[in-house]
């Protein structure tokens, strides 16, 4: 498979750059003459003095939101994150769809917040099992410590032996509880409150 014929990687971006500098402080006669030198393709070094900046440092035309509108749609996802309700992919282009109404712009497309989510590294898409309400209640520490204040009470009162003690664990199908969703989270969300 063929290479482009130019690839600017960042070193070559940097020799860009010194090749311009050395060009106008006159270390060069000619455009031609800097980019041999410093090892660049000429096309890319005379656009750059025509004062095209590099692709990466533009805005994509197909960029809809501002950078301040992208800011935050992310704030508001890590709002929500943190307190226990990660917005579904389908909440987060309904967002973004209400900030270009405003402007009277057209909505995003379909792929925008996958998208999106790729190009914000504050973000992060996983799933979210949802969990039930009773099981929830059964996290909280107190009800925990209670529960084990109960059992040892228990022993120490009937004088259970250690080994005529046995753990059972039964999971069986949970019904009525909501399916597995795909959700928009921080990259941090590690401990975070589970949605009932």
């Amino acid at each position: 498979m063929s290479q482009p014929l130019y690839s600017v990687s960042t070193d070559s971006e940097g020799r860009i750059l010194l090749a311009l500098q050395a060009f106008k402080q006159g270390q060069f006669r000619s455009l031609r003459a800097a980019a041999r030198t410093y090892d660049v393709p000429y096309p890319t070094l005379r656009t750059r003095y025509r004062g095209k900046p590099a692709r990466r440092d533009c805005v994509p035309n197909n960029r809809k939101l501002t950078c301040s509108e992208e800011s935050v749609i992310v704030q508001y996802v890590l709002d929500l994150d943190s307190r226990g309700f990660p917005p579904r992919f389908d909440a987060v282009e309904e967002m973004a769809n209400l900030l270009l109404v405003d402007r009277g712009a057209t909505p995003v497309g379909i792929n925008w917040t996958a998208n999106f989510i790729n190009r914000r590294p504050e973000i992060k898409p996983m799933f979210d099992r949802k969990h039930d309400y009773q099981r929830l209640l059964c996290q909280n520490p107190e009800v925990i410590n209670n529960w084990f204040r109960l059992v040892r009470n228990t022993i120490a009162k009937y004088g259970i032996a250690e080994e005529d003690i046995h753990n059972f664990d039964e999971s069986g199908f949970l019904m009525g509880v909501i399916a597995t969703a795909k959700v928009v989270t921080g990259v941090e969300s590690r401990n975070r409150p589970k949605v009932a």
